[in-house]
């Protein structure tokens, strides 16, 4: 298995430890509800240095772009960042990620861990205009800093001001006595914080520096297993589970992040465009139990005569409301707001109603 910079770190500190896309990663601590609420409250470090980093650069950077990504990157300032996806000819995911607008002709694309080797030949295939593009992932670390008290514990590491610093900006500047680290307000878990990319070698300095700095705030390390219920939480997308090759945006509920302008002709806009017109086959759902129980992914989604409707793709006991909590792909008919459906865990219908997300508020 492969290792990030702090790898070795996470075993002496006693972290439950599994292969998570081709890393030694670790999944929990001191548990995950514990690391769960430590984001909520406090402030929790995650490593998340084996997602995959693609700079693309040059005079033809934004041909590229509007080629290949569905949203319109023309209207991305530098500073800005943006969710974005590749669509295949069947209309299906191929990834999501974050663009970062570096300069005029300069762009980073932060991509799923998982799907760093298929993105990367995606965007060698489709670049036929010839932009400039250099995979730097065995080259770039990352933590996520998340957390209401993530930028005070933040603060006293660098000149750069935080709190100027809007959702979905960043800046490059020094950090733990580090230069060029880039400090980006994003975040996957719906609490806040900002996640920091560097030279690997930086990186046990920067951990130190964090650590040291964010002890009066409780800052604590943090799981893969706690980022995950943690956008859960949320209803935010997993790619693997809610998102896949065959699962198209707009099913997806990602339709704000598709750009049907007529300067934009991305892969897979033409079946998109057919399927907006004519409306989806079924639809990404969020879901709460009112029966006791935990939905799992896979489980089988039913209607009240016992009739498949759809099926679950993300599932868990919400650490914050203490209930189980899911997304799932229904028929457009049961995914209205408070329509009653039926989860099937171990042969039994468990009633659930289905939200509009967050379900933490």
């Amino acid at each position: 298995m492969k290792k990030t910079p702090f790898t070795d770190l996470h075993i002496a500190l006693g972290a439950k430890m599994h292969e998570f896309a081709g890393y030694n990663m670790p999944i929990e601590y001191t548990g995950i509800i514990d690391e769960h609420l430590t984001v909520v409250n406090a402030v929790g470090v995650f490593d998340v240095s084996h997602m995959g980093e693609f700079w693309v650069k040059g005079p033809k950077a934004l041909e590229f772009l509007q080629r290949v990504t569905s949203n319109d990157a023309s209207k991305l300032q530098p500073g800005k960042a943006h969710y974005s996806c590749f669509v295949n000819e069947n209309g299906g995911i191929v990834d999501d990620f974050i663009v970062y607008h570096f300069e005029p002709e300069k762009y980073l694309l932060v991509v799923n861990a998982a799907n760093i080797e298929k993105d990367w030949e995606w965007c060698l295939q489709h670049n036929v205009m010839g932009a400039d593009l250099e995979n730097a992932s065995a080259h770039m670390a990352q933590l996520a800093v998340q957390g209401p008290k993530a930028l005070e514990a933040l603060q006293g590491l660098t000149g750069e001001e935080l709190s100027s610093i809007p959702y979905y900006s960043f800046v490059t500047g020094t950090f733990a006595g580090v230069e060029n680290v880039i400090i980006s307000n994003t975040g996957y878990t719906g609490a806040g914080g900002f996640e920091l990319y560097f030279y690997p070698e930086q990186g046990l300095k920067i951990w130190d520096a964090l650590f040291k700095a964010g002890q009066p705030f409780g800052i604590k390390p943090i799981g893969l297993g706690a980022r995950d219920t943690l956008r859960l939480e949320m209803g935010f997308c997993l790619y693997g589970n809610d998102l896949d090759d065959t699962t198209t945006p707009l099913q997806a509920g990602l339709g704000w992040i598709m750009k049907f302008a007529d300067n934009k002709p991305f892969v897979g806009r033409e079946l998109l465009e057919k399927e907006k017109a004519e409306g989806v086959s079924r639809k990404l759902s969020c879901f709460e139990l009112t029966d006791r129980g935990i939905p799992r992914h896979g489980y089988e989604i039913v209607n009240a005569a016992g009739e498949t409707i759809g099926n679950v793709t993300s599932g868990t006991i919400s650490p914050v409301l203490k209930i189980g909590i899911g997304m799932g792909y229904l028929k457009p008919e049961y995914a209205k707001t408070d329509s009653e459906i039926f989860i099937m865990v171990r042969n039994k219908k468990l009633k659930a109603r289905v939200i509009k997300p967050p379900f933490r508020k």
